[in-house]
Parts: C-alpha cells; sequence; structure tokens
C-alpha cells in the first residue's frame, strides 16, 4: 500500500470537505436598488453604500450579490425572485422605493425571505399581517414624520392646507396619514393633487392648488420628483409656507431646488445636520461614522438613503450571530431564525435613530429617529 499517496488523498479530501463547509457557511445577502431610473437619486447613494456593508458576520463570511431594477417594479419582481431561486440568499435589502417593495412583498413572505426595505412607506410593515412580518423597514413610519410636520403647522397657525403627492404608493399613504393627523387640529386640506415620479410639468396641478389659497402646501414625494411642484409654485409666485417629508431629505433636493426651495420645512434624519446635533444623541456617532466612510471611499457625502442601506447592515450585524445558534445559511431554518433575531433587536443605533424592533413594529424608530429641519443659504439648518 502506498501510504504516501494514501495520506495526500485523504489530506486533498479534507481540504475539499473544509472549502465545502465554507461555502457552505458563507451568508449571501441580495441587493436591489435603483441606480438609473427616477428613483436613481435614491438608489445610486444606496449602491454606493454596499462596499461599507460587513464582509464578516458571526465568524462566517458574508457575499454581496447586486442587482439594479431600472427603478421598474416589475424588474424588482423579476430580481427578486432570481435572488431566491437562483442566488439562494438568506435576505434581501432593499429595493429603494415603496412601489417596488410593495410589488415584492408577496414573493417575499411566500419564500420565507427577510426583506430589509429601505422605503418611505409605512404600507411595507403595516398593518401586521402573515406578509408584512417578513419586511423590516429602514426608514423612519410616516406617521413619526408626520407628527413633526403636524405639529410645525399647528405651531405656526396653518388652517388650510395643500397637498401634491406621487400617484402611487408613497404620495397615498401620505394622504391617508395627513388625514389622519390632522384630526382635531383645526387644519383643512383644501387641494389634493397627484402627478407621476418621471412627470416634467405640475402646471395643472399646481395651478388648482394656487387657486384653492391655502395656509401651506405638503408635497410627498421621493428623491428628484419632490423639487418640481414647490419650483412651479415658487413660478407662480405662491407665498405660503412648504412642507416636504422624509423623501425630500437628501443633499441634491438642495441642489435642484436651488433658491426656489429656501425656507422649507422638512422632517428628516439626524444624518443631514450631525454637527448641530447634541452629543447625547446615539445616532450621531453612529451618522458621522458612515458619511466619514463613504466620503472617504467616494468623495462626497452620502444622502440618506444610503444611510437607510448602511443600517440594513447594522440589523444584520447583530440579528445574523443570533440565527447561527440555530441554523446554518442557505436553509430556510436560517431565514425564519434570521427574521425572528431581526424582530427582536433593542437599543441598536443606526443613522438615524435608534431601532427597537417588535413583533408589532417592524420599523423600530421613536421619536429620537425625526428632526425638523428648514434651508438656509442653500444648507440645512436644525430647527431647535
Amino acid at each position: 500500500m502506498n501510504y504516501r499517496k494514501l495520506l495526500s488523498t485523504l489530506a486533498a479530501s479534507i481540504a475539499l470537505a473544509a472549502t465545502s463547509a465554507a461555502a457552505q457557511a458563507q451568508i449571501k445577502i441580495g441587493i436591489i436598488s435603483s441606480n438609473t431610473g427616477p428613483v436613481a437619486l435614491i438608489g445610486i447613494p444606496q449602491k454606493n453604500t454596499v462596499p461599507l456593508l460587513p464582509k464578516e458576520i458571526g465568524g462566517q463570511p458574508v457575499q454581496y450579490i447586486a442587482y439594479d431594477d431600472g427603478s421598474d417594479p416589475s424588474q424588482t419582481v423579476t430580481l427578486v425572485k432570481k435572488l431566491i431561486t437562483e442566488d439562494k440568499v438568506d435576505a434581501i435589502i432593499g429595493p429603494s422605493s415603496s412601489p417596488n417593495a410593495m410589488a415584492a412583498l408577496d414573493f417575499v413572505a411566500e419564500a420565507k425571505m427577510p426583506l430589509l426595505a429601505p422605503v418611505g412607506t409605512i404600507a411595507i410593515v403595516l398593518p401586521m399581517d402573515d406578509k408584512r412580518k417578513w419586511v423590516f423597514k429602514t426608514t423612519q413610519n410616516d406617521g413619526l414624520v408626520a407628527d413633526k410636520l403636524v405639529g410645525h403647522m399647528v405651531k405656526h397657525g396653518v388652517k388650510t392646507l395643500g397637498f401634491i403627492g406621487t400617484g402611487d404608493t408613497f404620495g397615498e399613504t401620505w394622504y391617508g396619514v395627513m388625514q389622519d393627523k390632522l384630526k382635531g387640529t383645526g387644519i383643512e386640506i383644501v387641494a389634493n393633487e397627484r402627478f407621476k415620479r418621471p412627470d416634467t410639468s405640475v402646471t395643472g396641478q399646481a395651478l388648482r392648488v394656487l387657486a384653492a389659497k391655502p395656509d401651506a402646501v405638503l408635497i410627498a414625494a421621493p428623491g428628484g420628483p419632490s423639487v418640481l411642484p414647490e419650483a412651479t409654485l415658487k413660478d407662480m409666485n405662491y407665498k405660503g409656507t412648504f412642507y416636504q417629508t422624509h423623501g425630500a431629505a437628501l443633499n441634491e433636493f438642495l441642489k435642484l431646488g436651488g433658491k426656489k426651495v429656501e425656507d422649507t420645512i422638512v422632517a428628516g434624519s439626524v444624518m443631514l445636520v450631525p454637527d448641530q446635533a447634541p452629543d447625547s444623541n446615539p445616532a450621531k456617532k453612529v451618522a458621522l461614522e458612515y458619511i466619514n466612510a463613504y466620503k472617504a471611499m467616494h468623495g462626497s457625502e452620502p444622502a440618506t438613503f444610503g444611510g437607510n442601506m448602511y443600517d440594513a447592515g447594522l440589523l444584520l450585524q447583530q440579528a445574523i450571530p443570533e440565527a447561527l445558534k440555530s441554523a446554518k445559511p442557505g436553509t430556510e431554518e436560517f431565514r425564519v431564525a434570521l427574521r425572528d433575531a431581526l424582530e427582536k433587536v433593542k437599543d441598536l443605533p443606526g443613522t438615524q435613530g435608534i431601532y427597537n424592533m417588535t413583533p408589532e413594529d417592524h420599523s423600530g424608530f421613536d421619536e429620537r429617529g425625526v428632526e425638523l429641519l428648514t434651508i438656509k443659504d442653500g444648507a440645512w439648518q436644525l430647527i431647535q
């Protein structure tokens, strides 16, 4: 018997088994962002944040498989199916916009796939049901943002409000939230308009809002499209106060709007004004760490939407070690354990607030996740 050959064969077998075990232990995370199309202002900073996500969690390597859905909900569904059936990922982060996330809901639920959705609409996690229990949202819920805006309106004597929102999940959800939050305040919505994200003109909608003579106008639109209604009304010499949701809370809003968006009231995150936030805010440190790492890699500051992607990585970093105690990556058991672990995350500082997940609340933010901001001389200013 050739013992040398036998030993060589055994060594090769052991090495192959070790390689196979390592491959099985590798954690796969799918990424879907809108790097092109109307939602690109949101998707690009999210794509650029992927290299900053943890490369090892719980002693296991993490592989990120990233795709661009082109801002198209149907393409989102195609990519979700691909990530589930072909790439066999353990969780998905994305997509970038509310309609795309809603389109994916049935498929992630059927596959028992945890989805960390960096989108605005509360409809992706509420009302909680058997489908939404697989989704965790890394942005502030609409209601928290609305509370800040409505509080400012009441304080400053607003009695009539014009509403212009996107004709999709984001805009419709925001209209419903505002109807609820305005009850008992004495504020009446006197104009209610919609537009599509790719639209290049909202003249008709703006004229109808102008004719209603509201004290203030709330625009509910994400990313670049949030600028168009406000700029149009400014060109029509509207003199009332403008309010914007957290969908406009990005530096590109300042660049695109210029002087036309001065004095706008926005409810956004501490990420926009970290230097103005007190050191006692736990999110400040995380926000600065992320901003500095992003600037070092890309040479520019990230939009808050990139922070939503970064926070997804923080959530996984906390939940995956717990899931690994129960099952191996690549299995349904691991995905179920990961979902359960995400639901138990407590007191986790993110770039924009503190996460405390519960079975009823898969966003987990409280009022510490929203700041009231305005724009002065082309820069964000914290409203004390």
